[in-house]
């Protein structure tokens, strides 16, 4: 069996969930309001004290107009995840815009492998 560190998903996750509110333009207490909780109980979740369960993460979903999975992959610690992620970034690009981004990321893993 595979160790999890509950405690990097729980952080992971609620720093997905934050960054998907605030793009959002919502606040802790819309989203509290809208789950019926109160505000500290979703702040709880962004700080990644609280882990959501599976039903409340599709709540959280709905209420920030996005996926479950989206909200899991992510905070997920995967390639594959992180590439797909990275993928719909840049499909909200032009193409002179992704090859920008492209290039950066690029150089950067570049310095990071060298500086190992």
């Amino acid at each position: 069996m595979t160790d999890i560190d509950e405690k990097a998903v729980a952080e992971a996750v609620g720093k997905a969930i934050a960054r998907r509110r605030s793009n959002s333009g919502l606040t802790q207490e819309q989203v509290a309001e809208t789950l019926g909780v109160g505000n500290e109980a979703v702040s709880r979740m962004e700080r990644g004290i609280v882990i959501p369960n599976v039903v409340r993460l599709y709540q959280i979903a709905a209420a920030l107009g996005c996926e479950a999975s989206e909200l899991l992959s992510e905070a997920s610690p995967h390639t594959d995840d992180q590439g797909r992620r990275i993928s719909a970034l840049l499909q909200q690009l032009d193409e002179a815009d992704r090859h920008l981004v492209i290039g950066i990321v690029e150089q950067l893993a570049a310095r990071l492998r060298a500086a190992r």
